[in-house]
């Protein structure tokens, strides 16, 4: 038994933010059915490193679509059919919650808005993931992760004093909203079954989920006025935090507070800065980083990063090196939290996946299902959720419906 287990999702969405929060739901036990154009499917099956088999034939399968599809069942419909249209309003009627990612408004055409599907199922849970949300002058247009990224303030407090605005390198944005995403539902279902007997609409804007990400540095502008600097891999309101050289490569230090500088200063034989009044508070540290960081600077330059690391984490300081991937996942912590794990798939003969976080005591995660391929469970659930007979599948197939 699962958290989810019986609860069963629609997912429309594509791409990353909508099948990165279908995902965590399958991770936690929902029958997650994804619906694909037929022929094509998902846009991120285009998109990233064609996977190899076992014989080091280059597959189909990509790695942006291996990380946000796994534990799904894939069917392909086309929705611009009306058969395909009364396909996915009968699985509506099936299903507790259901996830899109369309433009505001696109699923209205096709009778597959909130309104259309909550008259069939009261009970159903209906999520639009869009970049402006469903309201206001930006609702109509498209956008992408950069987009957001620059709208919301992000890319202004990354990068280097002297340098440009820099993204953060991944879709932060995407995979920001598809958390908030799975908080928003879970929520919405407990009501749900607890309360009300009734589900509800969710509208998510990549754009808001964004602004409301960048949290305490937005704070930091609304209660000053100022706009917060651009520090490069250092902190505006803690310091040390940030990369240092070192012999044979960089460091990271996060000094959360007094005590813990004090120990810092102690590895690093210089005890006499925690006791500096510029310095005492991390207060202080921070209004003065500019002479601090020198100083500290010049004498982790002396020593390597496995001495500064195993000298700190003797005292309690924060510290770590900076990886790259093949580092991450030769990690010895990682490694025993399992993170890195392999699932069987059809295609390839073994997928690599990035576990779940999430440790459950109860219920723990059940690893049932690769990414599918296209299409690959079309028949499987529209016999089992809508009960069709294979003469009739025959006939969708025929005429493109599926």
């Amino acid at each position: 038994m699962t958290c989810l287990s019986g609860v069963r999702v629609l997912d429309l969405s594509r791409v990353f933010s909508g099948p990165w929060a279908a995902q965590m739901l399958a991770d936690f036990g929902a029958d997650v059915i994804k619906v694909e154009r037929p022929g094509r499917g998902d846009d991120v099956r285009q998109q990233g490193l064609r996977v190899k088999d076992a014989q080091g034939r280059e597959t189909k399968e990509t790695s942006s679509y291996l990380a946000m599809n796994r534990g799904k069942r894939s069917i392909t419909v086309d929705l611009s059919h009306p058969e395909g249209q009364a396909l996915i309003r009968d699985l509506a009627r099936h299903s507790d919650i259901l996830i899109e990612n369309f433009k505001a408004g696109d699923l209205a055409r096709y009778g597959l808005d909130y309104e259309s599907l909550s008259a069939a199922n009261p009970r159903l849970i209906y999520c639009s993931i869009s970049g402006f949300g469903q309201t206001g002058p930006y609702r109509h247009l498209p956008g992408y992760d950069p987009i957001f990224q620059s709208m919301s303030g992000l890319m202004s407090i990354t990068g280097h004093p002297d340098g440009e605005p820099l993204r953060v390198g991944y879709s932060v944005g995407d995979i920001t909203a598809g958390f908030y995403a799975v908080a928003a539902v879970l929520a919405a279902l407990r009501h749900r079954d607890v309360v009300s007997g009734q589900g509800q609409y969710i509208d998510l804007a990549l754009l808001d989920a964004q602004v409301a990400a960048v949290s305490h540095v937005a704070m930091m502008y609304l209660v000053s006025g100022e706009q917060p600097p651009r520090l490069g891999n250092a902190s505006p309101i803690t310091c040390p935090w940030q990369s240092f050289d070192c012999s044979d490569g960089q460091i990271v230090v996060a000094v959360g507070n007094d005590t813990q500088f004090a120990a810092f200063c102690r590895v690093l034989g210089m005890p006499e800065l925690a006791e500096d009044e510029r310095f005492s508070t991390n207060r202080m540290r921070a209004k003065n980083q500019s002479e601090l960081v020198p100083m500290l600077a010049a004498e982790l330059a002396k020593r390597p990063v496995a001495h500064w690391q195993a000298a700190f984490q003797e005292v309690g300081v924060p510290s770590g090196p900076i990886n790259g991937f093949a580092e991450v996942f030769a990690d010895p912590q990682i490694q025993h939290r399992q993170m890195l794990m392999h699932l069987p798939h059809d295609e390839i003969g073994s997928v690599p996946q990035v576990a779940n976080p999430v440790r459950f005591s109860a219920t723990p995660i059940q690893y049932h299902r690769a990414p599918p391929l296209l299409g690959q469970h079309t028949d499987e659930v529209l016999t089992e959720v809508l009960g069709l007979d294979q003469a009739t599948l025959e006939r969708l197939r025929r005429d493109k419906v599926i």
